[in-house]
């Protein structure tokens, strides 16, 4: 529970503040342009809000000039047919506040068809969007997109100028790789040292590596020491490397114990540090990679198990471990020799197939290499690596219209679990970063409801000379915002369906 907690606060931290620039992009052009905003919200505000400027508690606290609310004669119609006048007041200042929504923020901008579903006059005032000249309407409305996306950029270099580029290069992983089947189908064998492809040197092992063998005709290895080339077709579906289990390629990591859990099977056993696991349950292993894959075995058995006996018989395991021959000295101290001992162990999963051991992670196999960067160094360096962010998610959007890529659609909860389960501001600002080439990139689709969707019609009107109506304008909103709960409902129907386990 405190790791929900944990992930939660730092995505409802990121959200806000990637909603917050992202609607201050528009204030401040439309603000520029001497265009009235009637509210900003960060959340929405359905029915009630949290906090407002207009709230009279609020205005008494901050001692708001009361004449920035002055009052206003209207004529209404009742029941009757009968025409009364009423004084009401008329805001013609920002209404600043906090809903309670938390699925974004908005910005009304005063004679704008747009989600905050106000009403246009016949009549038109100077201060109004709708009035202004095209260019002017179109700075207004790709200024969040443009905030966000520099906002990332921003980020990238300050990660880079505070922490560096740390990495451990593909090219070091002298243990080499492990492939599934289809990989080797392609002629890679386990233990291969990736180098590069046609497409250039690999860095890291990350998305960027899958994505280059994906289009790669040729990769370059090192195998047995010696330099060598494989060819590849060129069109490797990226998305089913990705999802693939085993996957297509990993870091190759032995099956050498580091450290055991207290109170866990690997304890019950006495399982050693330095211990290495040969065979499980009658079969080879000759990484931790193996091992995994066999549990990965016992877990698809296990949601077929009808009885405790069945769950009791899969849980039920033996090892072959191998560690150096202990001897016990006159002393009756133990002391190792060269000798290599086998010994056959039999134990029983817990119930969620835990054994209870640690091995060494990849960063404790390898020495990881780091890149500084000083200050005015760090601004093209950032630039560069947001650019490269972004250029890889546009070109995985194509796997979205597919069967595979829907389901890989995630929601809230998807996007809260790939922040950190304790609080790291280093991971925290580049997924912050990531968020917000992602909110810069899905708002300017062409999808009305979406500043996208204002663009491109902008883009109509400064090509055509012609302005939609304003009928056409609303029902596009509302085409656009059935499309985009449609997703919405998608994306966290999938988040709950893959914690049901159905996924």
């Amino acid at each position: 529970m405190e790791i929900f907690f944990i992930r939660l606060l730092q995505f409802m931290l990121a959200i806000s503040l990637l909603v917050l620039l992202h609607e201050l992009g528009h204030f401040t052009f439309a603000k520029l342009f001497k265009v009235r905003v009637t509210k900003f919200y960060l959340f929405f505000n359905p029915k009630f809000h949290i906090f407002s400027t207009y709230d009279t508690w609020v205005r008494r606290l901050l001692k708001l000039n009361p004449e920035v609310v002055p009052t206003k004669e209207v004529e209404e119609k009742d029941d009757k047919g009968e025409t009364t006048k009423t004084t009401v007041k008329e805001y013609v200042g920002t209404e600043y506040g906090l809903g309670w929504l938390p699925l974004g923020g908005y910005c009304a901008i005063d004679g704008m068809i747009d989600e905050t579903n106000q009403k246009l006059s016949e009549e038109t005032h100077p201060w109004e969007f709708r009035v202004k000249p095209v260019w002017q309407r179109l700075l207004i409305m790709i200024g969040g997109v443009l905030v966000n996306f520099l906002l990332a950029l921003f980020i990238y270099s300050m990660i880079l100028y505070h922490w560096g580029d740390t990495y451990i290069p593909v090219k070091d992983m002298t243990l080499g790789m492990k492939f599934n089947t289809e990989a080797k189908a392609l002629g890679f064998q386990d233990g291969d040292i990736l180098v590069g492809t046609d497409k250039g040197a690999f860095k890291d092992f990350s998305a960027d590596l899958y994505r280059d063998l994906s289009e790669a005709t040729r990769i370059d290895i090192i195998r047995d020491g010696k330099e060598m080339s494989l060819n590849l077709p060129g069109n490797i579906n990226l998305l089913g490397m990705l999802k693939a289990e085993p996957s297509f390629v990993r870091p190759l990591i032995p099956c050498e114990i580091d450290s055991v859990m207290a109170n866990t099977p690997a304890a019950s056993i006495g399982l050693q540090k330095g211990d290495k696991i040969v065979e499980f349950n009658g079969k080879p292993v000759d990484s931790y990679n193996e091992f995994t894959d066999q549990i990965g075995v016992l877990e698809d058995m296990m949601t077929a198990a009808k009885t405790s006996e069945d769950s009791l018989t899969i849980r039920t395991a033996t090892l072959i471990v191998e560690r150096e021959g202990l001897t016990m000295s006159p002393e009756g101290e133990q002391t190792a020799t060269s000798a290599t001992v086998r010994d056959t162990l039999a134990l029983t999963l817990t119930s969620d197939l835990k054994v209870g051991f640690i091995v060494k992670a990849i960063a404790g196999l390898y020495q990881p290499y780091t890149r500084e960067y000083g200050f005015f160094e760090s601004f093209p360096a950032g630039i560069k690596y947001g650019w490269n962010v972004l250029a890889g998610y546009v070109g995985d959007m194509k796997y979205v219209f597919t069967a595979d890529g829907a389901k890989s659609l995630g929601g809230f909860g998807a996007i809260g679990s790939l922040f950190p389960p304790v609080w790291d501001w280093y991971l925290f600002w580049k997924m912050t970063a990531f968020l917000s080439i992602i909110l810069a990139f899905m708002n300017i689709l062409p999808i009305p409801a979406l500043d996208g969707g204002h663009v491109l019609f902008l883009l109509y009107e400064m090509i055509t000379r012609r302005k939609p109506s304003d009928k056409f304008m609303i029902r596009a909103e509302y085409v656009g915002f059935g499309i985009l709960i449609l997703l919405m409902v998608v994306a966290n129907l999938n988040d709950i369906l893959r914690w049901l386990g159905y996924m």
